[in-house]
């Protein structure tokens, strides 16, 4: 069961991306992000419950990478093609399968490897495809920003697994969006201390991100849950989503270099499809 929850949630973050990336036409990054968290904090609220202060502490942590990473990601959109910036996220499952191995002992089978090396090369194969359209990537704003996503991603990824093993999906989720919420109002006001506020301005993208990052969160918090689960292979599932975010981006946005980019993500999708299969 957990591996479909995965392809489900790798679906709705696909389109989630895809909104985001509208969204900007209308709104700033921290806008985009701060309504759309405070809105799935609003949705969570009949799941909160009591806990601990250390957990409370541990969510707190756990608000801040994700912050970071939502932000520095948003900030790769602004620079990059959506296709670029969305298979350039998939290097941060490969990451997180290395550290699963070694910090929690996960152990991938011979063919679910196979497909981890897939994934590799077709980040390989990106990087040749990128320099063909002309990103210098050193000195590139958009690049270093997604570094930094990549990076508080896969270390909020590995959190996520020390931290379930004592808590639940929901309690995780509903208090983890409050405190993001927090966060990204704190940054936002000392934004406008400085001089730097953006104008809110309301767009019908803004509640469709916050249920597409609800329900595809819940659906991985709840496979992470799972007897059996392994991280490895859920986070490298969930980079099916820029299956998603491919497609509709070289539709709606009219990017680039397609046929090169097609290619690459059929490699990828060859080793996801090894990992789905070798894990039901």
């Amino acid at each position: 069961m957990w591996i479909w929850m995965a392809l489900a949630s790798a679906v709705l973050l696909g389109l989630y991306d895809v909104a985001k990336k509208a969204a900007l036409k209308h709104n700033g990054t921290y806008w985009i992000l701060f309504v759309s968290t405070a809105l799935c904090s609003l949705m969570l609220l009949p799941f909160l419950t009591a806990g601990t202060f250390p957990d409370h502490l541990r969510l707190m942590f756990k608000a801040v990478l994700v912050t970071t990473s939502w932000v520095s990601g948003m900030m790769a959109l602004q620079f990059l093609p959506i296709t670029t910036v969305s298979t350039f996220k998939a290097s941060r499952p490969v990451f997180v399968v290395l550290f699963s191995v070694l910090l929690f002992g996960e152990r991938p089978s011979p063919m679910q490897w196979l497909g981890i090396a897939a994934v590799l090369a077709a980040l390989w194969l990106l990087s040749l495809s990128s320099s063909r359209e002309g990103l210098s990537f050193k000195g590139n704003k958009g690049f270093w920003a997604m570094v930094i996503s990549v990076l508080t991603g896969v270390a909020s990824a590995l959190w996520d697994k020390h931290i379930m093993a004592g808590m639940q999906p929901l309690f995780v989720q509903s208090w983890t969006n409050i405190y993001i919420t927090v966060v990204l109002g704190i940054v936002i006001l000392i934004r406008a201390v400085r001089g730097h506020s953006d104008k809110l301005r309301f767009h019908w993208t803004l509640p469709v991100i916050a249920v597409l990052i609800t329900c595809a969160d819940m659906l991985y918090f709840f496979a992470l849950k799972q007897d059996g689960a392994l991280l490895s292979v859920i986070s490298l599932v969930r980079r099916a989503s820029v299956l998603v975010t491919f497609a509709l981006g070289a539709v709606l946005f009219k990017e680039r270099r397609i046929a090169r980019k097609a290619g690459v993500l059929a490699l990828m999708l060859s080793g996801l499809v090894l990992l789905v299969v070798f894990s039901l």
